[in-house]
């Protein structure tokens, strides 16, 4: 049997605080007590918000705690085509559509759908697509297209979860709900998710999922926030024939009013303890590991 494969992904758009030296930390072990193989992936894709000297800090921030990875290091950037090729055998299962309108016509949308009784939300908390781009035309859907309007590439959901059928995954901690062994998935909760925009070949549901399969990861271990993504994330799965990782959703690392660690957060990053004088010793304690 092949050894366990863990990553730590993250994204170079700030410094990396003690939630992400908690995640990183966790794999990091869990591949070394297990003998298997801890890789690092920048995950680049928001050209607007991801800056080289936040990746060089990635770097610098990771080699202090004492962490080594495999090499080279997976740049999402780099591989754009591969998502977008994603997104082309999607739609040939006729499971993706482009929807037109823009953030504030989708808030006046779900204002409107509010006023006449509460419009479902997310398991984030975010309210589910509430326009009708699904049922125009296909000519229709080509003119605004070839017109150059701007739009996003939207998974049919309904149509996605009747091809795949009931999805579960193998969950080796305990969720926020208190799940763990065997999960049952429910992606519908999170409506038409977008995969790709005009201007940005994929998204983070779409670029992880095919990342983890082409870097070979058998074990998923990240924060308790995306838990109940894992269900995009394995229908997606299913819909592109990828294989199935095991998931173990760790508890977060939060401040002193229960809030989840931002990147904004200056007395938690990590060059700022480490100015501070604080040592990769003290981190581990910190975050709740033996030094």
């Amino acid at each position: 049997m092949p050894p366990p494969v863990f990553r730590f992904a993250p994204s170079p758009n700030g410094y990396l605080h003690l939630g992400h030296a908690y995640s990183a930390l966790l794999n990091y072990d869990l591949a070394q007590t297990s003998g298997g193989k801890f890789l690092l992936r920048i995950e680049d894709i928001d050209s607007s918000r991801c800056r080289p000297e936040f990746e060089d800090a990635i770097y610098e921030d990771l080699a202090w705690l004492g962490l080594t990875w495999e090499q080279p290091v997976r740049r999402q950037s780099g591989h754009l085509a591969l998502y977008a090729d994603a997104v082309m055998r999607l739609s040939a299962q006729g499971l993706i559509y482009p929807a037109f309108e823009s953030r504030a016509d989708i808030a006046r949308l779900v204002a409107e759908k509010d006023a006449a009784g509460s419009w479902p939300r997310d398991p984030d908390g975010v309210p589910l697509y509430p326009g009708t781009a699904k049922s125009l035309p296909r000519p229709e859907r080509a003119r605004l297209v070839n017109s150059g309007v701007p739009y996003a590439l939207r998974l049919d959901m309904a149509a996605a979860c009747a091809r795949a059928g009931e999805l579960v995954w193998r969950e080796e901690s305990e969720g926020p709900e208190d799940e763990i062994g065997i999960v049952v998935a429910r992606p519908q909760d999170w409506g038409d998710v977008i995969l790709a925009r005009k201007d940005a070949p994929t998204s983070y549901h779409l670029s992880v999922v095919i990342d983890d399969a082409l870097q070979g990861i058998t074990h998923v271990v990240r924060g308790q926030d995306l838990f109940r993504a894992t269900g995009v994330h394995r229908l997606l799965q299913v819909l592109l024939d990828l294989p199935e990782p095991v998931y173990r959703h760790h508890a977060l690392i939060r401040d002193e009013a229960g809030r989840k660690l931002s990147k904004s957060g200056a007395a938690t990053g990590l060059r700022e303890l480490r100015a501070d004088g604080m040592t990769p010793q003290d981190v581990r304690r910190l975050v709740g590991f033996s030094a």
